[in-house]
């Protein structure tokens, strides 16, 4: 039989430092794994409420910054009114987007001050309405929208809202209290007028349907907005005339609008071209303006105006063909100086899209149409050009275009200068140097003149794409080609619509009684009814009786 030894001093200790570190290890064990069965709860926690609010308010405040990835201009702040702990509250808003000094007055210091000073009953403080005790006799503010998901929650907060949240309520409140930088209303740029407003949209929604009011102080002008792009969450409005507007318009614009499902929307050509009637055409069936005037006689006519927040250029549809060569100086200027300007433009609109081909047709095939005299001269000018009138065409079109565009891009403080001097070196170099015709560079000068007679941006650019086909069916089959480009063109102009209605109207279908403001304008008293197309029910927009003369 074996005898046990002794355990002497030393294996005493060891034992008991031996049984102190395998307790050590356990416990570690059981925290390390109580600490993540509670990162697990709360993982899962976040994952079950991050729809909607929660009760607990240090919760909120935690899961936002988290969500924005702690961003440096969200601002966060959290008081308490009074001793009681229901009384806790949370303050979030952007920086940059928020007018912070309104916060601190209207907000933080109202809400301290007239908390802690109110005289709140027990039934009060006890109450699940607290929060709305709190609205309606402690928040001084005039837009406050109630939000109980964490989605509403950041729409707001992005838009520049103030978010008031309180501890022990799965709601808060969204309170407008928006303000960031603006250009101002300034004058436009693109859509310049002599005589008229010199007002224009701004990239600010509310400025812009602000200044659509003021020109039209009717109760029935309504206003519907809604967010478009899943990123940008970007505001977009329609407005109209209730009882004016066909009904069926508003439905389709709205249907549209709806079927949009893109990520961001940065600019108004995002809408117009998600919702254009035709997509491959030179033809826009959008019109665009930054004139506040354009787009309040829009409205008046019947036609819907869609704002977008952050650009000062607001769309309106129907977009007819004669929409785009009317401009807003027509309505302000004396009638007769009226009539000789719009077919001063629609003249300029034939010579921007076929002075080009006309010329490379007839040089090219039908030199006997030219008198004796002019065709001599032509003759010299080109004998010693090696290329022929449609090489001619293209390069000078191309260089033109190329400068247009540089002009465009360039500073403004030199993008002028840029463009005429080097448009008149080039053009006196290349005569010289007998690679075009001079000749030619009257042609081509003539048609880039002509081509800013229009009054929008974007019918111009569809002359100066359709420049180029014309030219080269004059190159091709002389006249005839250029004859049979015009009838595809027609035609293809009366396929088009704009929003169901056709896009040459009122000339086909031919109206008669809206020919009085389509090639020509009559006086505003003979303006009597709205047009037909647009308008089915409010015809009649104007009962003055012609002025006499003596009277």
């Amino acid at each position: 039989m074996k005898t046990r030894k002794p355990k002497t001093l030393k294996d005493v200790l060891n034992e008991k430092q031996t049984k102190k570190l395998e307790a050590h290890q356990q416990a570690q064990s059981e925290k390390s794994s109580n600490s993540q069965d509670f990162e697990q709860q709360q993982n899962e926690s976040e994952r079950s409420d991050q729809t909607t609010l929660s009760a607990d308010l240090t919760y909120n405040l935690k899961y936002v910054k988290k969500a924005l990835g702690n961003s440096s201009d969200i601002v966060t702040r959290e008081f308490q009114a009074r001793r009681n702990e229901k009384f806790k509250f949370g303050i979030i808003y952007t920086d940059g987007l928020t007018d912070s000094a309104s916060v601190q007055e209207f907000i933080l210091e109202t809400l301290m001050v007239s908390i802690r000073n109110a005289q709140l009953d027990e039934k009060d403080l006890s109450s699940d309405n607290l929060l709305e005790v709190i609205k309606t006799e402690s928040l001084p503010v005039g837009e406050i929208k109630e939000i109980s998901e964490f989605k509403t929650l950041f729409l707001h907060l992005l838009s520049g809202d103030t978010i008031i949240l309180m501890n022990g309520f799965q709601k808060g409140y969204a309170l407008g209290f928006r303000k960031w930088v603006d250009r101002g209303v300034q004058e436009p740029s693109s859509q310049t007028v002599v005589r008229g407003p010199k007002e224009g949209f701004s990239e600010n929604l509310r400025t812009n349907t602000a200044l659509i009011r003021r020109k039209i102080k009717d109760p029935n002008l309504w206003l519907e907005t809604k967010q478009i792009g899943k990123r940008t969450q970007t505001d977009v409005s329609i407005m109209y005339l209730k009882g004016v507007v066909n009904d069926k318009i508003v439905k389709e614009v709205k249907e549209r609008l709806n079927r949009i499902n893109i990520d961001a929307i940065l600019e108004s050509g995002y809408i117009e071209e998600l919702i254009q009637d035709e997509t491959y055409t030179p033809f826009p069936t959008v019109y665009n303006t930054e004139r506040p005037d354009v787009v309040a006689a829009g409205i008046l006519e019947g036609r819907v105006a869609i704002v977008v927040d952050g650009t000062p250029f607001v769309l309106l549809v129907p977009a007819l063909f004669v929409h785009f060569f009317q401009a807003s100086e027509d309505y302000y200027q004396r009638v007769d100086i009226s009539i000789l300007i719009r077919l001063l433009r629609y003249f300029a609109f034939f010579l921007a899209l076929l002075t080009p081909s006309v010329y490379i047709a007839v040089t090219t095939f039908h030199q006997e149409m030219l008198p004796t005299g002019l065709l001599i001269s032509l003759a010299a000018q080109r004998e010693g050009v090696p290329f022929p009138a449609i090489v001619e065409a293209m390069m000078m079109e191309i260089t033109f275009e190329i400068l247009r565009e540089a002009g465009v891009r360039m500073p403004r403080a030199v993008g002028s200068a840029i463009s005429i001097v080097g448009a008149l070196v080039i053009g006196q170099a290349a005569v010289e140097a007998g690679v075009v015709s001079a000749t030619m560079v009257i042609v081509v000068s003539l048609t880039a003149i002509s081509s800013f007679v229009a009054p929008t941006f974007n019918m111009a650019i569809s002359i100066r794409i359709l420049r180029f086909f014309f030219m080269i069916l004059a190159a091709t089959f002389g006249l005839f080609g250029i004859i049979i480009g015009l009838i595809i063109m027609v035609l293809h102009l009366n396929s088009l619509r704009s929003f169901g209605i056709p896009y040459l109207s009122p000339s086909a279908p031919f109206i008669l009684q809206d020919q009085k403001d389509n090639l020509i304008r009559l006086p505003h008293w003979a303006l009597i009814t709205r047009p037909r197309l647009l308008n089915q029910k409010d015809i009649v927009r104007d009962d003055t009786p012609s002025p006499k003369p003596g009277n």
